[in-house]
């Protein structure tokens, strides 16, 4: 059977048919405070995938950045009145023990954002030959007028790009832009952030153009597929496809996929909100495949709103599961509904069914990281 998995940009269902070798690149952390349950969701989605990827005979290399300086960490490392790197570096180490415990399979690399300053100056200086970006006030811009394919991922009218960029970062009342849609490449520093000289003064990266330039030098040009929580369809990855696309002249991504939100209290799980659910609480009180099951029993497009009774669910489950001991019921299953857009519930359900006629599935839910 042929996976197959929806598409962001084509808004439809379609065959995945990588080569052999699979590049993915995942949007990773802001590491300025701890893991919460929505870096969980998103992560182990693309865990599931690659599992069943290798498992069907391909390799996969699986890029997941660190954003160690932006306006978020700056902010939280001036707060808290430490080096924005130390904080970094703590709150790196801390997610990725959390990682760890959850079961998901190491990265390809995980390179920092401060790690490719050269290579985030060599890309700016190629969007700028290209003629889709501009210098203004000490910083350069990218020019959305100028590339026309700009909106293609995210089908979204300007209004609500406007809304969007807003809301999110994209400081849309910035004098020195040509076109409120327009985003920065390369900005000045304030007196007491870090910077970098450039051709164009000294200054620090926008948010959008890291990924760009860490995508292209880990994976090369064009990318299997990218992915990320559906909340950063716009702006940050309509920006990266547009500012790679401009500079290389090539495709950026052949498949884009994201995961859904997770909701507490019927808002958005978010840090600008604080209703978080952080992974290190869970993991104090419940084993990590618990956590695996209670996520994995929601489709990862839809998004989720959450429970305590989830956890309970899953406890429930994992037991049955255990109490079925090993064997190879439900395999066959279960890889027909991962190749089916990733449909963990369905695989859930399979088991599910395997464990009540008393066969083991061990195998089964080792596709799923889940270890009996």
């Amino acid at each position: 059977m042929t996976m197959r998995l929806y598409e962001t940009a084509r808004r439809e269902i379609v065959p995945f048919t990588p080569g052999r070798v699979v590049t993915i690149y995942t949007c990773g952390i802001t590491p300025y405070d701890a893991a919460h349950l929505g870096h969980a969701a998103t992560y182990l989605t693309f865990d599931i995938l690659q599992r069943r990827l290798r498992d069907l005979g391909h390799e996969t290399r699986c890029v997941r950045n660190i954003t160690d300086v932006d306006d978020d960490i700056l902010r939280k490392a001036r707060s808290l009145g430490v080096h924005y790197l130390d904080l970094a570096a703590e709150e790196t180490a801390r997610f990725d023990i959390q990682m760890r415990a959850l079961g998901l399979l190491p990265s390809y690399s995980e390179p920092r954002a401060t790690s490719a300053i050269p290579d985030i100056l060599g890309f700016i200086g190629m969007v700028l030959d290209s003629g889709h970006a501009y210098q203004a006030g000490g910083g350069v811009y990218f020019d959305v007028s100028s590339f026309a394919r700009f909106g293609r991922l995210s089908h979204l009218d300007r209004a609500a790009m406007l809304g969007l960029a807003a809301e999110r970062g994209g400081n849309v009342d910035d004098p020195d832009k040509r076109d409120p849609l327009d985003f920065v490449l390369w900005q000045p520093s304030l007196p007491d952030e870090p910077a970098w000289d450039s051709l164009w003064g000294p200054g620090r990266p926008g948010w959008h153009i890291e990924c760009s330039a860490l995508a292209l030098r880990e994976l090369g040009l064009t990318i299997d597929l990218h992915g990320g929580g559906a909340d950063l369809v716009f702006p940050h990855h309509e920006c990266e496809a547009a500012q790679s696309e401009a500079a290389t002249g090539e495709p950026f991504v052949r498949h884009w996929m994201h995961v859904g939100m997770i909701r507490l209290g019927g808002e958005k799980m978010a840090k600008s909100v604080g209703n978080l659910v952080f992974v290190d609480d869970l993991l104090a009180s419940y084993e990590p495949a618990v956590i695996r099951l209670a996520l994995a029993a929601h489709h990862y497009r839809a998004g989720l709103d959450w429970e305590t009774r989830l956890l309970d669910e899953a406890t429930n489950r994992l037991a049955a599961w255990r109490r079925a001991g090993e064997g190879s019921a439900a395999l066959d299953a279960v890889r027909a509904r991962l190749d089916d857009d990733l449909d963990t519930p369905g695989a859930l359900r399979a088991i599910d069914a395997a464990a009540q006629a008393g066969a083991g599935a061990s195998a089964a839910a080792a596709l799923l990281g889940v270890l009996l």
